[in-house]
């Protein structure tokens, strides 16, 4: 078997404020420590999710899935609702989908939908196929239209289908063991 029984894996809905680490010298609330006590036993975050993000983290003892979802070879896709600023043109946003340059190199092309215009802003849906350091801020600021709100709904098939802020779910093991293949 490519798993364990003793392999878990978690689901968590990061709320905004709570760092994507273990431990924090600041003393700034974890994510770790929105998971009972018995449960976090070698237990690490697959990735990260900035301090001022919210949603789908993973939370796992599993270290072969964890490659699988870090490494960009694996491609595997993480899904955001992300308000920016203004409304991009389309000639904006196509330039995203095709690739932007970031510290001197191009991002892998990224599906982007516009979901929804309130006002003076724009809901967009992002596709990505990578997760480099603050990536979705960064570009949005590149095309002069920054985040205002960045949320991760899904980690390549496992979503969080209405799990509230703060909250937490064991993923079941036909959930995860399709992502090691």
């Amino acid at each position: 078997l490519p798993y364990k029984l003793n392999h878990k894996v978690f689901l968590l809905n990061k709320p905004l404020g709570v760092i994507s680490s273990c431990q924090d010298d600041h003393g700034r609330k974890t994510i770790l420590s929105l998971i009972p006590s018995h449960l976090r036993p070698g237990i690490h975050p697959v990735g990260r999710l900035d301090f001022d993000s919210r949603g789908a983290i993973l939370l796992t003892n599993n270290g072969d899935l964890t490659l699988r979802l870090t490494h960009p070879k694996y491609s595997h896709t993480k899904t955001y609702l992300v308000w920016v600023s203004g409304k991009p043109s389309q000639s904006i946003l196509n330039k995203w989908r095709k690739g932007i340059l970031l510290d001197s190199n191009m991002t892998i092309p990224a599906t982007i939908e516009v979901m929804e215009i309130l006002n003076h802003k724009t809901l967009l849906k992002v596709i990505l196929k990578e997760g480099r350091n603050r990536q979705i801020r960064r570009i949005a600021n590149l095309i002069g239209h920054p985040v205002q709100d960045l949320q991760r709904i899904a980690i390549s098939t496992i979503k969080l289908n209405g799990l509230k802020e703060g909250k937490w779910r064991e993923v079941k093991i036909k959930e995860w063991i399709s992502l090691l293949n």
